[in-house]
Protein backbone atom coordinates (compact mmCIF):
# COMPACT_ATOMS: atom_id res chain seq x y z
CA UNK A 1 0.00 0.00 0.00
CA UNK A 2 1.31 3.44 -0.93
CA UNK A 3 0.40 6.87 0.37
CA UNK A 4 -0.69 8.89 -2.66
CA UNK A 5 -1.71 12.53 -3.07
CA UNK A 6 -3.84 13.45 -6.11
CA UNK A 7 -3.71 17.16 -7.08
CA UNK A 8 -6.19 18.53 -9.63
CA UNK A 9 -8.48 21.56 -9.65
CA UNK A 10 -11.15 19.47 -11.37
CA UNK A 11 -12.73 18.22 -8.14
CA UNK A 12 -14.90 15.56 -9.82
CA UNK A 13 -11.94 14.01 -11.63
CA UNK A 14 -9.74 14.31 -8.55
CA UNK A 15 -12.22 12.47 -6.31
CA UNK A 16 -12.84 9.84 -8.98
CA UNK A 17 -9.12 9.08 -9.26
CA UNK A 18 -8.77 9.03 -5.48
CA UNK A 19 -11.62 6.51 -5.23
CA UNK A 20 -10.08 4.34 -7.93
CA UNK A 21 -6.66 4.28 -6.23
CA UNK A 22 -8.27 3.52 -2.87
CA UNK A 23 -10.07 0.52 -4.40
CA UNK A 24 -6.68 -0.66 -5.66
CA UNK A 25 -5.46 -0.87 -2.06
CA UNK A 26 -3.64 2.46 -1.76
CA UNK A 27 -4.17 5.23 0.80
CA UNK A 28 -5.12 8.21 -1.33
CA UNK A 29 -5.75 11.85 -0.46
CA UNK A 30 -6.87 14.74 -2.65
CA UNK A 31 -6.06 18.43 -3.09
CA UNK A 32 -7.89 20.81 -5.39
CA UNK A 33 -5.25 23.57 -5.42
CA UNK A 34 -1.52 24.07 -5.07
CA UNK A 35 -1.95 25.76 -1.69
CA UNK A 36 -3.88 22.78 -0.34
CA UNK A 37 -1.36 20.36 -1.84
CA UNK A 38 1.59 22.25 -0.31
CA UNK A 39 -0.06 22.15 3.13
CA UNK A 40 -0.65 18.39 2.90
CA UNK A 41 2.86 17.71 1.57
CA UNK A 42 4.43 19.62 4.46
CA UNK A 43 2.31 17.73 7.00
CA UNK A 44 2.62 14.20 5.58
CA UNK A 45 5.06 11.87 3.87
CA UNK A 46 3.76 10.69 0.51
CA UNK A 47 5.19 7.89 -1.59
CA UNK A 48 3.61 9.26 -4.77
CA UNK A 49 2.22 12.64 -5.81
CA UNK A 50 -0.01 12.75 -8.91
CA UNK A 51 -0.47 16.32 -10.11
CA UNK A 52 -2.16 18.00 -13.04
CA UNK A 53 0.30 20.29 -14.78
CA UNK A 54 -2.19 23.17 -15.06
CA UNK A 55 -3.31 24.54 -11.70
CA UNK A 56 -4.78 27.97 -10.91
CA UNK A 57 -1.85 30.43 -10.50
CA UNK A 58 0.61 27.53 -10.22
CA UNK A 59 1.79 24.50 -12.16
CA UNK A 60 2.81 20.92 -11.64
CA UNK A 61 6.41 22.19 -11.51
CA UNK A 62 5.61 23.99 -8.26
CA UNK A 63 4.11 20.78 -6.83
CA UNK A 64 7.25 18.91 -7.92
CA UNK A 65 9.54 21.40 -6.16
CA UNK A 66 7.43 21.30 -2.98
CA UNK A 67 7.30 17.49 -2.90
CA UNK A 68 11.03 17.06 -3.48
CA UNK A 69 11.84 19.70 -0.87
CA UNK A 70 9.81 17.74 1.71
CA UNK A 71 11.03 14.25 0.78
CA UNK A 72 13.46 13.60 -2.06
CA UNK A 73 12.27 10.01 -2.52
CA UNK A 74 8.68 11.04 -3.28
CA UNK A 75 7.69 9.96 -6.79
CA UNK A 76 6.03 12.77 -8.78
CA UNK A 77 3.93 11.86 -11.81
CA UNK A 78 2.38 14.65 -13.90
CA UNK A 79 -0.96 14.49 -15.69
CA UNK A 80 -0.89 16.64 -18.78
CA UNK A 81 -2.74 17.53 -21.96
CA UNK A 82 -0.99 17.12 -25.32
CA UNK A 83 -0.28 20.85 -25.44
CA UNK A 84 1.67 20.63 -22.17
CA UNK A 85 3.88 17.66 -22.99
CA UNK A 86 6.90 19.90 -23.68
CA UNK A 87 6.46 21.31 -20.16
CA UNK A 88 6.12 17.84 -18.67
CA UNK A 89 9.37 16.89 -20.38
CA UNK A 90 11.01 19.91 -18.78
CA UNK A 91 9.70 18.72 -15.41
CA UNK A 92 11.20 15.26 -15.99
CA UNK A 93 14.53 16.93 -16.57
CA UNK A 94 14.04 18.56 -13.18
CA UNK A 95 13.22 15.32 -11.34
CA UNK A 96 9.67 14.19 -12.13
CA UNK A 97 9.35 10.41 -12.55
CA UNK A 98 6.93 10.25 -15.45
CA UNK A 99 3.90 11.84 -17.10
CA UNK A 100 0.59 10.52 -18.40
CA UNK A 101 -1.49 12.31 -21.02
CA UNK A 102 -5.12 13.30 -20.79
CA UNK A 103 -7.75 11.93 -21.23
CA UNK A 104 -6.52 9.82 -18.34
CA UNK A 105 -6.48 6.03 -18.48
CA UNK A 106 -6.59 4.87 -14.81
CA UNK A 107 -4.81 1.62 -15.66
CA UNK A 108 -1.93 3.61 -17.18
CA UNK A 109 -1.61 5.66 -14.01
CA UNK A 110 -1.73 2.53 -11.86
CA UNK A 111 0.99 0.91 -13.98
CA UNK A 112 3.20 4.01 -13.65
CA UNK A 113 2.70 4.00 -9.87
CA UNK A 114 3.42 0.28 -9.53
CA UNK A 115 6.54 0.57 -11.71
CA UNK A 116 7.81 3.48 -9.64
CA UNK A 117 7.21 1.72 -6.32
CA UNK A 118 8.60 -1.64 -7.41
CA UNK A 119 11.63 -0.21 -9.19
CA UNK A 120 10.86 -2.39 -12.23
CA UNK A 121 11.07 0.62 -14.51
CA UNK A 122 13.50 3.52 -14.36
CA UNK A 123 12.25 7.09 -14.52
CA UNK A 124 11.57 8.28 -18.04
CA UNK A 125 14.92 9.51 -19.31
CA UNK A 126 15.50 12.90 -20.85
CA UNK A 127 16.10 11.33 -24.28
CA UNK A 128 12.95 9.18 -24.15
CA UNK A 129 10.93 12.06 -22.83
CA UNK A 130 12.11 14.37 -25.58
CA UNK A 131 11.15 11.77 -28.18
CA UNK A 132 7.76 11.27 -26.53
CA UNK A 133 6.98 14.94 -26.88
CA UNK A 134 6.01 14.26 -30.44
CA UNK A 135 8.23 17.14 -31.49
CA UNK A 136 9.38 16.88 -35.03
CA UNK A 137 10.46 19.90 -37.05
CA UNK A 138 8.88 19.57 -40.47
CA UNK A 139 11.13 21.02 -43.16
CA UNK A 140 9.31 22.52 -46.11
CA UNK A 141 10.89 22.87 -49.54
CA UNK A 142 9.67 26.35 -50.54
CA UNK A 143 12.18 29.17 -50.91
CA UNK A 144 10.90 30.66 -47.65
CA UNK A 145 11.34 27.38 -45.76
CA UNK A 146 14.79 26.75 -47.16
CA UNK A 147 15.83 30.24 -46.01
CA UNK A 148 14.45 29.60 -42.50
CA UNK A 149 16.26 26.26 -42.31
CA UNK A 150 19.50 27.97 -43.34
CA UNK A 151 19.11 30.65 -40.66
CA UNK A 152 18.40 28.02 -38.00
CA UNK A 153 21.61 26.16 -38.88
CA UNK A 154 23.61 29.38 -38.73
CA UNK A 155 22.30 30.77 -35.43
CA UNK A 156 21.65 27.56 -33.45
CA UNK A 157 25.29 26.87 -32.39
CA UNK A 158 25.66 30.42 -31.02
CA UNK A 159 24.24 31.99 -27.86
CA UNK A 160 22.65 34.90 -29.71
CA UNK A 161 19.17 36.02 -28.72
CA UNK A 162 16.66 35.53 -31.54
CA UNK A 163 13.44 37.26 -32.52
CA UNK A 164 11.11 35.06 -34.58
CA UNK A 165 8.43 37.09 -36.33
CA UNK A 166 5.42 35.77 -38.20
CA UNK A 167 1.64 35.55 -38.25
CA UNK A 168 -0.16 33.46 -35.66
CA UNK A 169 0.00 29.74 -36.39
CA UNK A 170 3.00 29.84 -38.72
CA UNK A 171 5.09 27.59 -36.49
CA UNK A 172 7.27 30.11 -34.65
CA UNK A 173 7.60 27.90 -31.59
CA UNK A 174 8.69 24.95 -33.73
CA UNK A 175 11.43 27.15 -35.17
CA UNK A 176 12.48 28.10 -31.64
CA UNK A 177 12.54 24.48 -30.55
CA UNK A 178 14.60 23.49 -33.59
CA UNK A 179 17.14 26.19 -32.74
CA UNK A 180 17.35 24.67 -29.26
CA UNK A 181 17.64 21.12 -30.67
CA UNK A 182 20.59 22.13 -32.88
CA UNK A 183 22.33 24.09 -30.10
CA UNK A 184 24.85 23.08 -27.47
CA UNK A 185 22.02 23.38 -24.91
CA UNK A 186 19.86 20.63 -26.40
CA UNK A 187 20.35 18.32 -23.40
CA UNK A 188 19.01 21.02 -21.07
CA UNK A 189 15.50 22.37 -20.59
CA UNK A 190 13.49 24.22 -23.22
CA UNK A 191 10.94 26.30 -21.30
CA UNK A 192 8.14 28.13 -23.12
CA UNK A 193 6.08 30.97 -21.65
CA UNK A 194 3.01 32.45 -23.33
CA UNK A 195 3.38 36.13 -22.43
CA UNK A 196 -0.11 36.80 -23.77
CA UNK A 197 -1.61 34.51 -21.12
CA UNK A 198 0.35 35.93 -18.17
CA UNK A 199 -1.72 38.03 -15.73
CA UNK A 200 0.12 41.32 -15.26
CA UNK A 201 0.33 40.93 -11.49
CA UNK A 202 1.87 37.43 -11.75
CA UNK A 203 4.26 37.95 -14.67
CA UNK A 204 7.31 38.83 -12.55
CA UNK A 205 6.65 35.89 -10.24
CA UNK A 206 6.38 33.53 -13.22
CA UNK A 207 9.73 34.76 -14.59
CA UNK A 208 11.76 35.12 -11.41
CA UNK A 209 9.85 33.27 -8.67
CA UNK A 210 9.02 34.55 -5.21
CA UNK A 211 9.56 33.71 -1.57
CA UNK A 212 6.90 32.90 0.97
CA UNK A 213 5.13 35.99 2.31
CA UNK A 214 6.43 38.37 -0.36
CA UNK A 215 2.88 39.31 -1.36
CA UNK A 216 -0.69 38.32 -0.60
CA UNK A 217 -1.21 34.72 -1.67
CA UNK A 218 2.50 33.82 -1.63
CA UNK A 219 2.14 31.10 0.99
CA UNK A 220 5.17 29.15 -0.21
CA UNK A 221 8.35 29.68 -2.22
CA UNK A 222 8.02 29.53 -6.02
CA UNK A 223 10.75 28.71 -8.52
CA UNK A 224 10.70 31.06 -11.52
CA UNK A 225 11.03 29.93 -15.12
CA UNK A 226 14.49 31.53 -15.43
CA UNK A 227 15.72 29.06 -12.82
CA UNK A 228 13.89 26.16 -14.47
CA UNK A 229 15.53 27.03 -17.81
CA UNK A 230 19.00 27.53 -16.33
CA UNK A 231 21.67 26.29 -18.80
CA UNK A 232 18.90 25.83 -21.35
CA UNK A 233 16.60 27.96 -23.49
CA UNK A 234 13.76 30.25 -22.45
CA UNK A 235 11.20 30.86 -25.19
CA UNK A 236 8.93 33.88 -24.74
CA UNK A 237 5.91 33.72 -27.04
CA UNK A 238 3.85 36.84 -27.77
CA UNK A 239 6.61 38.98 -26.24
CA UNK A 240 4.79 42.15 -27.29
CA UNK A 241 2.12 41.48 -24.65
CA UNK A 242 4.62 41.63 -21.79
CA UNK A 243 3.79 44.44 -19.29
CA UNK A 244 6.11 47.44 -19.61
CA UNK A 245 7.39 47.26 -16.03
CA UNK A 246 8.23 43.56 -16.42
CA UNK A 247 10.18 44.44 -19.57
CA UNK A 248 12.56 46.44 -17.35
CA UNK A 249 13.17 43.44 -15.08
CA UNK A 250 13.59 41.14 -18.07
CA UNK A 251 16.22 43.41 -19.62
CA UNK A 252 18.14 43.52 -16.34
CA UNK A 253 18.05 39.72 -15.99
CA UNK A 254 19.30 39.20 -19.55
CA UNK A 255 22.12 41.74 -19.22
CA UNK A 256 23.32 40.84 -15.73
CA UNK A 257 22.60 37.10 -15.97
CA UNK A 258 21.26 37.29 -12.44
CA UNK A 259 17.76 37.28 -10.99
CA UNK A 260 16.13 37.93 -7.64
CA UNK A 261 13.02 36.19 -6.51
CA UNK A 262 10.29 38.61 -5.47
CA UNK A 263 10.78 39.45 -1.81
CA UNK A 264 14.39 38.27 -1.72
CA UNK A 265 17.66 40.20 -1.80
CA UNK A 266 19.65 37.13 -2.84
CA UNK A 267 20.96 37.20 -6.41
CA UNK A 268 20.78 33.91 -8.31
CA UNK A 269 23.11 33.50 -11.31
CA UNK A 270 21.42 32.11 -14.43
CA UNK A 271 22.69 31.08 -17.85
CA UNK A 272 19.71 31.21 -20.18
CA UNK A 273 19.44 31.68 -23.92
CA UNK A 274 16.48 33.87 -24.88
CA UNK A 275 14.36 33.27 -27.97
CA UNK A 276 11.22 35.35 -28.45
CA UNK A 277 8.34 35.25 -30.91
CA UNK A 278 5.87 37.90 -31.98
CA UNK A 279 3.11 38.37 -34.53
CA UNK A 280 3.49 42.14 -34.19
CA UNK A 281 6.15 44.50 -35.46
CA UNK A 282 8.21 45.22 -32.34
CA UNK A 283 9.90 48.22 -33.94
CA UNK A 284 6.48 49.80 -34.50
CA UNK A 285 5.70 49.10 -30.84
CA UNK A 286 8.96 50.79 -29.87
CA UNK A 287 7.95 53.86 -31.89
CA UNK A 288 4.54 53.87 -30.19
CA UNK A 289 6.19 53.66 -26.78
CA UNK A 290 4.64 50.31 -25.81
CA UNK A 291 7.87 48.30 -26.03
CA UNK A 292 11.24 49.30 -24.60
CA UNK A 293 13.81 50.21 -27.23
CA UNK A 294 16.74 48.95 -25.16
CA UNK A 295 15.05 45.57 -24.67
CA UNK A 296 14.28 45.37 -28.39
CA UNK A 297 17.92 45.92 -29.35
CA UNK A 298 19.08 43.43 -26.70
CA UNK A 299 16.78 40.75 -28.09
CA UNK A 300 17.34 41.53 -31.77
CA UNK A 301 20.77 39.96 -32.11
CA UNK A 302 19.36 37.78 -34.86
CA UNK A 303 15.92 37.67 -36.48
CA UNK A 304 13.97 35.12 -38.49
CA UNK A 305 10.79 35.85 -40.45
CA UNK A 306 8.35 32.95 -40.89
CA UNK A 307 6.08 33.44 -43.89
CA UNK A 308 2.33 32.69 -43.79
CA UNK A 309 1.18 29.45 -45.37
CA UNK A 310 -0.57 31.15 -48.30
CA UNK A 311 2.84 32.50 -49.40
CA UNK A 312 4.43 29.04 -49.43
CA UNK A 313 1.73 26.78 -50.85
CA UNK A 314 4.39 24.37 -52.15
CA UNK A 315 4.91 23.34 -48.50
CA UNK A 316 1.25 22.56 -47.91
CA UNK A 317 1.28 18.93 -49.04
CA UNK A 318 4.37 18.21 -46.92
CA UNK A 319 2.71 19.59 -43.79
CA UNK A 320 -0.68 18.05 -44.59
CA UNK A 321 0.81 14.56 -44.85
CA UNK A 322 2.82 15.04 -41.66
CA UNK A 323 -0.29 16.21 -39.76
CA UNK A 324 -2.26 13.27 -41.19
CA UNK A 325 0.31 10.85 -39.80
CA UNK A 326 0.24 12.55 -36.40
CA UNK A 327 -3.58 12.50 -36.29
CA UNK A 328 -3.69 8.82 -37.26
CA UNK A 329 -1.31 7.96 -34.45
CA UNK A 330 -3.04 10.12 -31.86
CA UNK A 331 -6.60 9.05 -32.73
CA UNK A 332 -5.90 5.40 -33.52
CA UNK A 333 -7.00 5.73 -37.16
CA UNK A 334 -5.41 4.59 -40.43
CA UNK A 335 -6.50 7.13 -43.03
CA UNK A 336 -4.35 6.53 -46.11
CA UNK A 337 -4.36 9.98 -47.68
CA UNK A 338 -6.48 12.71 -49.27
CA UNK A 339 -9.04 12.48 -52.05
CA UNK A 340 -8.37 14.68 -55.10
CA UNK A 341 -11.37 16.84 -54.11
CA UNK A 342 -9.90 17.44 -50.66
CA UNK A 343 -6.47 18.32 -52.06
CA UNK A 344 -8.13 20.83 -54.40
CA UNK A 345 -9.90 22.51 -51.47
CA UNK A 346 -6.77 22.54 -49.32
CA UNK A 347 -4.71 24.17 -52.05
CA UNK A 348 -7.32 26.85 -52.87
CA UNK A 349 -8.09 27.87 -49.28
CA UNK A 350 -6.21 30.92 -47.94
CA UNK A 351 -5.41 29.44 -44.47
CA UNK A 352 -5.65 32.57 -42.28
CA UNK A 353 -4.78 30.40 -39.27
CA UNK A 354 -1.74 29.00 -41.11
CA UNK A 355 -0.20 25.68 -39.98
CA UNK A 356 -2.19 25.64 -36.75
CA UNK A 357 -5.45 25.85 -38.69
CA UNK A 358 -4.29 23.21 -41.19
CA UNK A 359 -3.40 20.84 -38.35
CA UNK A 360 -6.76 21.43 -36.64
CA UNK A 361 -8.71 20.83 -39.86
CA UNK A 362 -6.89 17.59 -40.65
CA UNK A 363 -7.12 16.34 -37.06
CA UNK A 364 -10.87 16.95 -36.97
CA UNK A 365 -11.35 15.41 -40.42
CA UNK A 366 -9.45 12.26 -39.42
CA UNK A 367 -11.67 11.93 -36.36
CA UNK A 368 -14.84 12.19 -38.47
CA UNK A 369 -13.75 10.23 -41.56
CA UNK A 370 -15.37 6.74 -41.80
CA UNK A 371 -13.48 5.66 -44.92
CA UNK A 372 -9.89 5.01 -45.95
CA UNK A 373 -9.24 8.42 -47.53
CA UNK A 374 -10.14 11.87 -46.25
CA UNK A 375 -13.24 12.92 -48.15
CA UNK A 376 -14.86 16.29 -48.68
CA UNK A 377 -17.67 15.49 -46.24
CA UNK A 378 -15.17 15.37 -43.34
CA UNK A 379 -13.92 18.92 -43.90
CA UNK A 380 -15.41 21.82 -41.90
CA UNK A 381 -17.84 23.96 -43.85
CA UNK A 382 -15.86 27.18 -43.36
CA UNK A 383 -13.12 26.10 -45.77
CA UNK A 384 -15.61 24.95 -48.43
CA UNK A 385 -16.82 28.27 -49.82
CA UNK A 386 -17.71 29.82 -53.16
CA UNK A 387 -14.38 31.60 -53.40
CA UNK A 388 -12.71 28.18 -53.18
CA UNK A 389 -14.40 27.21 -56.42
CA UNK A 390 -16.24 24.34 -54.74
CA UNK A 391 -19.60 25.92 -53.92
CA UNK A 392 -21.38 22.92 -55.44
CA UNK A 393 -19.89 20.55 -52.87
CA UNK A 394 -22.30 19.63 -50.10
CA UNK A 395 -21.00 18.88 -46.66
CA UNK A 396 -22.54 16.21 -44.48
CA UNK A 397 -25.55 17.33 -42.52
CA UNK A 398 -27.04 16.06 -39.30
CA UNK A 399 -30.51 16.12 -37.84
CA UNK A 400 -29.01 15.46 -34.42
CA UNK A 401 -29.47 18.58 -32.28
CA UNK A 402 -26.40 17.76 -30.17
CA UNK A 403 -24.19 17.45 -33.28
CA UNK A 404 -25.47 20.76 -34.65
CA UNK A 405 -24.85 22.50 -31.31
CA UNK A 406 -21.32 21.11 -31.02
CA UNK A 407 -20.46 22.06 -34.61
CA UNK A 408 -21.74 25.61 -34.02
CA UNK A 409 -19.67 25.81 -30.82
CA UNK A 410 -16.55 24.53 -32.59
CA UNK A 411 -17.00 26.97 -35.47
CA UNK A 412 -17.51 29.92 -33.09
CA UNK A 413 -14.43 29.05 -31.03
CA UNK A 414 -12.26 28.63 -34.13
CA UNK A 415 -13.51 31.88 -35.67
CA UNK A 416 -12.85 33.77 -32.43
CA UNK A 417 -9.36 32.28 -32.00
CA UNK A 418 -8.44 33.25 -35.55
CA UNK A 419 -9.85 36.75 -35.05
CA UNK A 420 -7.61 37.39 -32.02
CA UNK A 421 -4.64 35.49 -33.48
CA UNK A 422 -5.01 32.67 -30.97
CA UNK A 423 -4.68 34.89 -27.91
CA UNK A 424 -6.65 32.68 -25.50
CA UNK A 425 -7.21 35.43 -22.93
CA UNK A 426 -8.82 37.72 -25.52
CA UNK A 427 -10.81 34.84 -27.00
CA UNK A 428 -12.21 33.94 -23.58
CA UNK A 429 -13.25 37.56 -23.00
CA UNK A 430 -15.03 37.78 -26.36
CA UNK A 431 -16.78 34.44 -25.78
CA UNK A 432 -17.71 35.57 -22.24
CA UNK A 433 -16.21 32.51 -20.53
CA UNK A 434 -13.24 32.05 -18.23
CA UNK A 435 -9.95 30.66 -19.56
CA UNK A 436 -10.48 27.26 -17.93
CA UNK A 437 -13.83 26.83 -19.70
CA UNK A 438 -12.24 27.80 -23.01
CA UNK A 439 -9.40 25.31 -22.49
CA UNK A 440 -11.92 22.57 -21.65
CA UNK A 441 -13.89 23.31 -24.82
CA UNK A 442 -10.70 23.35 -26.91
CA UNK A 443 -9.75 19.99 -25.41
CA UNK A 444 -13.26 18.62 -26.10
CA UNK A 445 -13.11 19.56 -29.78
CA UNK A 446 -9.49 18.57 -30.31
CA UNK A 447 -8.19 22.11 -30.77
CA UNK A 448 -4.50 22.24 -29.67
CA UNK A 449 -3.81 24.85 -27.02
Amino acid sequence: MARILVVDDDSTFCLMLKTYLTKQGHQASEAFSFDEAARLIRANKYDVVLSDYRLPEHSGMDVLVEAKRRLQSTVVILMTGYADIRLAVSAIKQGAYDYVTKPINPDEILAAINNALSGDAAPKSVDKASAAEGFGFIKGDSDYSLQVNKYISIVAPTNLSVIIQGDSGTGKEFVARQIHQESKRKERAFVAIDCGALPKELAASEFFGHIKGSFTGAITDKVGQFEVANSGTLFLDEIGNLPYDVQVNLLRAIQERKIKRIGSSKEIPVDVRIIVATNENLLDMVNRGSFREDLYHRLNEFSIKVAPLHERKSDLLIFANAFLGQANQELGKSIGGFSSEVMDVLMKYSWPGNLRELKNVIRRAVLLEPGGLLSITSLPSEIIRKDNGVSDVKTSESDNLKDIKEKAEYDLIMATLEKVRYNKSKAAQILNVDRKTLYNKMKQYGIPY
